[in-house]
């Protein structure tokens, strides 16, 4: 029987990219990972067009909530293997110190929720947002992480971080 990974991603407001990873994560996890979300300042809201591009991606989202990231480091929250930052602003914040030393990466994604101009140009934003994190996620899942030693899966999840959407893709 294999494991089940935990995963979390970190934000600083929880109400975007965050959000859409932990989404596309359960999503394209096959029950392999759970998913969660959180951020360092949360907004207490979910971006309206991250729903919506999940919406449209026919992405299922089970009750989606803007937390804060102290909600992860309880001793009875679960445990992580995995933390990811997706903002570079949470990845230079001092995180708790998470339960089981869990391994993490920084896959920066320019801020959809900071797009300026009419629903298109946003709805434009949030989707490039979505592409970038579906193809990281897309990769993460079909790592061999069982048979990976600790060095090498820090690299994987590194080089993960850098892998760009196309603007081919996006459109």
């Amino acid at each position: 029987m294999e494991k089940t990974y935990n995963v979390l991603f970190l934000c600083t407001g929880n109400s975007a990219r965050s959000i859409i990873a932990e989404a596309l994560l359960n999503s394209w996890g096959r029950g392999q990972f759970n998913a969660y979300s959180a951020g360092s300042h949360p907004t207490g809201t979910v971006n309206p067009f991250a729903l919506k591009i999940l919406q449209q991606m026919r992405i299922s989202v089970k009750n989606p909530r803007s937390k804060n990231w102290d909600e992860f480091a309880q001793q009875d929250s679960p445990v992580m293997d995995f933390v990811f930052t997706v903002c570079d602003q949470a990845a230079g914040e001092a995180c708790p110190a998470w339960p089981g030393q869990p391994m993490s990466a920084h896959w920066g994604i320019a801020d959809p929720a900071a797009a300026e101009g009419d629903e298109v140009q946003k709805m434009l934003a949030f989707r490039q947002a979505f592409n970038e994190l579906e193809n990281r996620i897309k990769i993460f899942v079909n790592l061999p992480i069982g048979s990976l030693d600790k060095i090498k899966l820090q690299k994987q999840l590194d080089a993960i971080g850098k892998v760009q959407t196309t603007t081919a893709e996006a459109s």
